[in-house]
Formats: C-alpha cells, structure tokens, sequence
C-alpha cells in the first residue's frame, strides 16, 4: 500500500498518519522527519539540503525529492509506505511518478482530509501544550480535568505564539492555495479520496480504512 496523506494544518493528518501505518504495517514518512535525520546524520544528502537551509533558501526540488526517493528505497518500504508532507507542488508530484515508475512500483491512493477552515481556525486556537511532556489538549474538545494543568504530568498548559486566529488563517491560506493544483493533478490521474475530517477522529479514520481496503 502506497499512499499520500494531504490535509490542511489542524485537520487532524497526524493522529491519522500514526493509525494508518499502524493498521497497515507501513513506515509513515515524514519528510520534515527525513530532513531532520539526514542533517543529523550528516549524510551527503543533508549536508546537500543543510547548505541551502543554512542560507535561509528553500531546499530545491531536486534535492527533496533525492532525498524521498533514498527513504523510499530502503528495505522497511517494500511493502509499501505513507508520505507525509510530501509531495507538496505538482513538479514534486511529477518527480515522485518518475521515481515509482524506475522503482517499478505505483501509487496506490492519496488521501485528502477535508475540514473547513472556519474550524480549523477554531481547532488551533483552542489548542494547549504541556510545558513538561508535550501532551496536546484543547479547550473544547479535549480539555484538560484541571485547565491549565496536564492530566499526565501536572506540567503547565500553554498556547503556542502562531497558535492565533490571525496567523493561523494564513497558514490555512497558503496551504490551501498551494495544494489546490497538487489536488487537481492527482484528481485527474483518478488517485483522489476526500474524507471528511470534521467527524469524529475514529470515524475519520474508520472511513480512510474502507477506502483503502476497498483498493486492496
């Protein structure tokens, strides 16, 4: 099982990431993840993509995907794997074809989480994070028993600075604008399912399972 899991900030892609590789048995690749290990790792790939980072440049295309088609390779991927985060403009999309048509494999499906904005915007600014171990709550809809206190650690909840409506919407905006070509270019080649990402996490993920076993 091959897959791309799109979806605007705040719409849950992360929860849905982590169970899907759970329930199929595949690596969930994240590129942010890939980035970090490389750079760390000091491989030629992430000197490669260290040096336009270091000067405050976008890493180029060719790099990201060099270093997608490396994670894709390895051996944990036979059987298939979730990209995260990638790709993220239609080139990205092109390049990544061409390397599953030299590995002589095929994209099964991409999967889009759909939420409003108006709620994605509410589910961020809601959103509280533990000082001490990072446990996630939001006001809302997952609140703490304490407010303000971590259930799990007593830690202090906090909000993130860009966790405000104003940033947020443009975070919103810019992905929505970017992916939109992206989303029309998978749309036409009859790879695209749109889940509904406003119900509830379980049955969100519950219809992402149906439509992948669907495939199978």
């Amino acid at each position: 099982m091959r897959l791309i899991l799109l979806g605007p900030p705040g719409a849950g892609k992360g929860t849905q990431a982590t169970s899907i590789a759970t329930e199929f048995n595949i690596p969930h690749i994240s590129t942010g993840d890939i980035f970090r290990y490389n750079i760390k790792e000091g491989t030629e790939l992430g000197k490669k993509a260290k040096s336009f980072m270091d000067q405050g440049l976008l890493v180029p295309d060719e790099v990201v995907v060099e270093i997608v088609e490396d994670r894709i390779k390895q051996e944990d991927c036979e059987k298939g794997f979730l990209l995260d985060g990638f790709p993220r403009t239609v080139p990205q999309a092109v390049a990544l074809d061409e390397v599953m048509n030299k590995m002589g494999v095929s994209l099964d499906k991409v999967i889009n989480i759909q939420v409003d904005k108006n709620i994605l915007v509410e589910r961020a600014v809601g959103r509280r994070i533990c000082k001490g171990c990072s446990a996630t709550y939001h006001i809302q809809f997952n609140p703490s028993a304490t407010e303000g206190i971590c259930d799990k650690c007593g830690g202090n909840l906090y909000q993130r600075d860009d966790d405000n409506e104003a940033t947020v919407t443009t975070r919103i905006d810019v992905y929505l604008n970017e992916t939109l070509p992206l989303i029309e270019y998978y749309e036409n080649k009859d790879k695209l399912t749109v889940i509904d990402g406003q119900q509830h996490i379980d049955k969100v993920f519950e219809d992402i399972v149906n439509v992948l076993r669907s495939e199978k």
